[in-house]
């Protein structure tokens, strides 16, 4: 079964909802504020409050970031070197960056600029920082696997900002919101924030009713303002989706390059598995006049195959793609977080086996010294 987590964002959603939701899941405080002292940012700009509290009588955890980094303005590239200079887990940094660069790619939309040129204002303080990273932190110690959403409020009014008063939603928020189904709000205010919608965007795989799921934890994350006509809470369902082997219909993508240097192609993989492909390898070939060369190979689902046909064309030198549809067959899997020799680590376990995650691996190879083949080998003769 995959270790499923369902948004349900009847009455909005924000950074610090989320987080707020994520740690009554039951992610200990303690350990959030540790894994994000391995950020490089100032140790005395924030401090992390949270209480329990109530919103029309439901219990919901309020998550809140106490600043005394008020207005430090960051552009995306400086957010991507603290993300990437830090010792997050790959899996965190993964995540991290994919939900900076759709809120990026909103704001250079917006504003009418390149993604390189996007300079956050809100959205670069230390509060947004921590509520992003702190989402992609606790996801990870939680073992997610597969994230899915309900429709997103869309809410009327206005709201002051770096640039004045403009009007709900916010532009950034509703250019991330195209392609994603909404509900009409029923009172006016700001349901949906520009972090909040990056977050659901950016990690869910399917919007609408939750895929048939075991519902083993409920997580309830209290907004900052009370409203009149809704509790304004998210709530996150936590349980395990799916059947004994995952059958689907999926799509190859291809193209054969033959004039791009191995960093630029290395960096193209990255992008595409932190937006959400299958799988991507390379096979070596030659091509005409006997040029060495190679083909890049991409599985993913039908939604994501335009997107994904983008990057190629930015991150390469390629001019055409061709694809086709494939079926496949998964083995269900799940991912166990259990107590080791090393301490804690996640295992990924389906019914003809189990391993020790990679990323687990290397971290204790690196806090140990020993060698990382020995770490693989002891903690599988463990659980064998």
């Amino acid at each position: 079964m995959m270790k499923t987590l369902y948004f349900d964002c009847q009455a909005g959603v924000s950074g610090d909802m989320t987080v707020g939701a994520l740690l009554d899941l039951g992610v200990p405080l303690d350990v959030l504020d540790s894994e994000l002292s391995k950020l490089s940012l100032p140790i005395d700009s924030y401090r992390l409050s949270l209480e329990r509290t109530k919103r029309h009588g439901i219990s919901a955890l309020n998550f809140d970031v106490v600043l005394h980094d008020h207005h430090t303005h960051r552009h995306f590239a400086d957010i991507l070197a603290i993300i990437s200079s830090s010792t997050l887990s790959d899996n965190v940094k993964s995540r991290a960056e994919r939900i900076f660069r759709r809120l990026a790619e909103a704001e250079a939309t917006v504003h009418g600029v390149s993604v390189e040129e996007v300079h956050f204002h809100e959205v670069g303080a230390v509060d947004s920082i921590v509520d992003i990273i702190g989402v992609a932190i606790c996801l990870d110690y939680l073992g997610i696997e597969h994230v899915s959403s309900s429709s997103l409020p869309f809410c009327s009014g206005f709201v002051q900002c770096e640039h004045g008063r403009i009007p709900l939603p916010a532009p950034a928020t509703a250019e991330l919101m195209k392609g994603v189904p909404f509900h009409p709000a029923s009172g006016s205010g700001e349901r949906v924030t520009p972090t909040g919608a990056a977050i659901v965007v950016a990690l869910a795989e399917s919007f609408g009713a939750p895929l048939a799921m075991k519902i083993d934890k409920i997580g309830y994350g209290a907004g900052s303002k009370d409203f009149a006509d809704i509790p304004n809470i998210l709530r996150l369902f936590l349980g395990e989706a799916g059947s004994e082997r995952l059958d689907g219909e999926m799509v190859v993508i291809e193209t054969n390059i033959d004039d791009s240097t191995p960093e630029m192609l290395g960096y193209a993989m990255e992008r595409l598995l932190a937006e959400g492909a299958a799988d991507v390898w390379f096979t070596p070939i030659q091509m005409k006049k006997c040029r060495p060369a190679v083909m890049l190979s991409i599985i993913t689902s039908q939604e994501k195959a335009d997107s994904l046909s983008r990057i190629v064309f930015e991150e390469t030198t390629a001019i055409g793609i061709r694809s086709y549809p494939v079926s496949r067959t998964v083995l269900e899997r799940r991912v166990e977080v259990r107590e080791t020799t090393f301490g804690r680590v996640r295992f990924k376990v389906n019914e003809f086996g189990e391993k020790p995650e990679f990323d687990d691996c290397r971290r204790v190879a690196a806090e140990t010294g020993k060698p990382l083949r020995d770490i693989m080998t002891i903690l599988s003769r463990e659980f064998r």
